[in-house]
Order: C-alpha cells, then structure tokens, then sequence
C-alpha cells in the first residue's frame, strides 16, 4: 500500500465510524450512555453520530448505570441491538446485576430461546493521574465470568473490526478500550495504535489473537495497551540480539489458547503483559493454558509482568512505578535468563 492510499484512523474515530455504518443498514441499532450525544463521548468514540441519526437513536442518559445498561437488557431482547457505554471500567461495581445477572445469563437462563444482542463498551486503563476509581482495567474480572465476550483492541484496524463484529453478535460483547489509545491527546496517545482503516464495513473474527511481530527466543503476550509495551520491550530486546514474538490476544473471550501455545512451543519461553492486578487474573489464565498443555516446551519459568495489587495511585511518580512499561518486559527476559 502506498503512502498516497493510507487512511489513518485514531481508535475513536474507527469505532465511530464502524457504529455509524452499522446504523445505517440496520434500523435496530442504538446508542445510550453519558455524554454519548452533542459531545460525541468523553473518548471522542461516539463523535458525529447524533448529528446524522438524531437523539431518538443516539441516547443521552442520566448518571444511572443500572437503568440504561437494564433498559438495554430488555431491549436487547425485545429485538433491538443496542450499544451502550459505561464510561469507565470502574464503575461496573453500581451496574453489576444489570451486566451479570442480566445481561450475561439471560441467554442461558431462557434455554437458549432468547438471545442479547447488545454490545457493552467501556474504557480502561490508566496513566494520566486519573485515580483508583478511574484508571483500573479489570479485563480478568470481566474475562472470568461466563456469558459474556470480551475484546479489547490494540489499534484501529482491529477496532473498526471488532466493532462491527460486536454489533452483528447475538450474544453480549464487553468491548474494553483503553483511553491511551484513542487517540485524545489529552490523555496521551500512542502513535502505533492510530493505523490505516478500510472505509468500507469490515468485520474481525471475535476469538483469533495475532502474531503482530514474529521472533525465536521468547514469546511475549499481551493486550491493548501492552502490545505497543511488549513491541517497544522487543525492539530493545533486539538490540542485545534477542528475537522477541509479540502476540496480540485481541480478543479475551473466547481466549485464543492455540495460537498462544504454537507461539511458546517455538520460541520455549514466554513473558505476560497485563495492566491489570497480577494476581487471580488474565496473566495467570495465560500461562496455565501453556503449563496445562505442554510443560515440556519451556527452556524457563514464564514470567509475568503486571499491575502490583494495590489500588491505583493518583500521584503521577507512584502510578508510573506500578504500571508495565518495555523496561520491566526487558528486565523480566533478564531475571528469565539469570534463573
């Protein structure tokens, strides 16, 4: 592809304009959460839609997650596809039942007789000094609880994709973002998360992670935010002439376990990348799906590289210290080698 052919797109803008094109053709699909309308989202993901498609289907709601994210429920089941934003991870903990109790078990709860076709959006992540209650990424809290798919993209290819996918799902989709790759420069940007975008409505398949950058000696896995962290982490490690494999998860449920295993029976080590708690979470579920397997594959103990248990620090030096950057990937290859 030539420079001249590039359409470079933000995360926000993808998911925007994936909604969009999927309103259009199917009169089912909506929008409800805070600030979703005339301000376009806190994280710019809803941007131009009210504009086009109007506040009947592009729905400012009240501060009340349970009631939007139950009316979405309903809706869901009633036949419509709604797509709802709960602006911050955090909040889950005053919407749980709706998400839960509700919107994940439904499904099973009727047998099978009824589907919930609605797409769960919200932010994560931290890095920008937002707080304990803002800046958690809980991805193994909403990996571990059946019923639900989970996704969480790295750059705005796989945004759009996944997206459009999420809308066309008859069962629930938790699509997990992270603010510091959407591009809004006030909360950081990524650069390599901002990529070229087909204009024309795409779909990625929910369940299929990606090698995003082949190597020999150590397999690091990660999601989000951490691919970009694990790819610098790898160019570093070339450096020392370490071959590093990068794979991509996108996708946390269903979780690709053969591509993480084919990955680490040919490199023999492996090294997790997870924003979020280290313990009992998505850094764990990872290396047992390769211990379980095929133990024999390991030249090395894996390694992880998380959050600290502990709740997130406002000041900007001790929220920095806990978080995984390509510095504590490198150190970890390190303590792998000196073991």
């Amino acid at each position: 592809m030539t420079k001249s052919n590039e359409r470079k797109l933000t995360i926000a803008r993808a998911m925007a304009e994936a909604t969009a094109q999927e309103m259009r053709i199917d009169p089912s699909v909506f929008v409800m959460g805070e600030d979703i309308g005339p301000l376009g989202g806190v994280y710019g993901n809803t941007r131009g839609l009210i504009e086009e498609f109007g506040a009947e289907r592009i729905r400012d709601t009240p501060i009340s997650e349970t009631a939007f994210i139950g009316a979405a429920v309903g809706a869901a089941q009633d036949g419509m596809r709604p797509v709802v934003e709960l602006m911050f991870v955090d909040f889950f903990g005053v919407c749980f039942d709706a998400i839960y109790n509700l919107m994940a078990k439904n499904i099973y709860f009727s047998g099978g007789n009824v589907k919930v076709p609605m797409v769960l959006m919200t932010s994560t992540g931290g890095g920008y000094s937002d707080g304990g209650q803002h800046s958690q990424c809980l991805y193994g809290t909403f990996a571990h609880l059946p019923g639900m798919k989970v996704v969480a993209p790295s750059n705005a290819y796989d945004a759009k994709g996944l997206m459009t996918a999420a809308m066309r799902d008859d069962s629930p989709v938790v699509y997990m973002y992270h603010k510091g790759l959407q591009g809004m420069g006030w909360l950081g940007t990524e650069a390599g998360a901002t990529v070229h975008v087909p204009e024309e409505p795409y779909t990625l398949e929910i369940g299929k992670a990606k090698v995003v950058r082949e190597g020999k000696d150590v397999s690091i896995v990660s999601c989000g935010m951490g691919v970009h962290n694990a790819l610098k982490a790898a160019k570093k490690l070339e450096e020392q002439g370490v071959s590093a494999e990068v794979v991509d998860l996108v996708s946390l449920v269903p979780l690709d376990r053969e591509t993480i295993r084919a990955s680490v029976a040919k490199t023999g080590r492996l090294i997790v990348v997870d924003e979020d708690y280290m313990s009992y979470g998505l850094s764990g579920e990872i290396i047992a799906s390769v211990t379980e397997h095929d133990i024999s594959v390991l030249k090395a103990a894996p390694k992880r590289v998380a959050f600290p248990d502990v709740p997130i620090p406002f000041a900007r030096v001790m929220e920095q210290f806990c978080l995984p950057n390509p510095d504590k990937i490198v150190a970890a290859w390190d303590e792998m080698q000196a073991a």
